[in-house]
């Protein structure tokens, strides 16, 4: 079968998704539709509908779209069964019940933003990051009942430099996920697939979780190595942002960091303790302290901290919580 007559169902939500359908289209593949999730109310009072990114694209290359409520709706199974797709690719969707992966003959293949089986789950880039790993990568797999189990298919390293926040792992992985989703295509239609059972690929370190992340999540512990916080924050940079609540005389305002540098150090101040002088603004750790470069405060737009020092005034007693 030739790429031209091999039937794609795409499916995807988020700009990390783009990049996939992008190189699919313009390597001439043949994609007769595209799953998304519906458009997005946003506004002041939700009035405005906002598509997401993979519809955006789609609807400007002319490509069909579907945005099922539910995944099992006997409606929205019935139109991708007359689609008749010989294959489906999954990038950063949701969770396919198997009347959906397991429709296509060729079946159905995920791009997952992980060396799998390590960091299974929605946010496999953040916990890499936090976690302060030197390497991450994507996989492409076969989908089963569990998530993020299925046979692998192919696997791309990527190293992760110190400097790295998220948003920069996040690009070098999107770029190179469009490429790998169609060498995994060309691949399966040439027939030289040998997929592998994750419960036979061997790895030095305990499995890892890539759990869903929430606001409680990004909550910054002071109370730990200057290391592990700067990894927390560059994995949480640019969104959606690690916080404290700076508490500076009045109420406590939450603080998102963006951007911050290591100060190994002895000191006797307690964790949190914020010190603010012509150099600029740094925040004690149990082994040193960070160094803060960008931030927000509630209600105020993301800044250099040069600017932020220009109207703030710490107290005796200012410290981040």
């Amino acid at each position: 079968m030739k790429k031209e007559d091999l039937r794609i169902v795409y499916m995807g939500t988020p700009d990390f998704a783009v990049e996939s359908l992008r190189c699919l289209v313009e390597g001439g593949y043949n994609v007769v539709a595209v799953v998304t999730m519906p458009d997005k109310a946003v506004g002041r009072h939700g009035s405005v509908l906002q598509p997401s990114p993979v519809k955006t694209y789609a609807v400007e290359h002319g490509l069909k779209v579907l945005q099922p409520e539910k995944l099992k709706d006997e409606a929205f199974v019935s139109e991708l069964r007359d689609l008749k797709a010989d294959l489906q690719i999954v990038v950063a969707f949701r969770m396919l019940p198997e009347v959906v992966w397991n429709m296509p003959p060729m079946g159905t293949f995920n791009l997952h933003a992980s060396l799998l089986p390590q960091y299974r789950g929605a946010a496999p880039i953040n916990w890499a990051v936090v976690n302060g790993d030197k390497e991450t990568g994507i996989t492409t797999f076969f989908l089963k009942h569990e998530i993020d189990t299925g046979e692998v298919i192919q696997q791309v390293r990527v190293p992760i430099l110190e400097e790295d926040n998220v948003g920069d792992v996040h690009d070098k992985l999107m770029m190179l996920g469009g490429k790998l989703v169609v060498e995994t295509v060309d691949n399966i239609l040439a027939g030289t697939v040998k997929s592998i059972p994750q419960e036979d690929m061997v790895t030095d370190e305990p499995l890892r979780p890539a759990p869903k992340i929430f606001k409680e999540t990004c909550k910054i512990n002071w109370d730990q190595p200057v290391k592990t916080i700067y990894n927390f924050v560059r994995g949480f940079s640019p969104y959606p942002a690690a916080w404290t609540e700076l508490v500076n005389g009045g109420a406590p305002q939450t603080l998102k960091i963006f951007e911050t540098a290591m100060e190994p150090a002895s000191h006797h101040e307690p964790a949190g303790t914020v010190i603010c002088d012509k150099h600029g603004m740094k925040i004690a750790a149990n082994d040193g302290y960070l160094q803060i470069k960008s931030l927000q405060i509630a209600g105020k737009k993301k800044m250099d901290i040069k600017d932020f020092l220009c109207g703030f005034k710490a107290a005796d007693n200012c410290k981040c919580i």
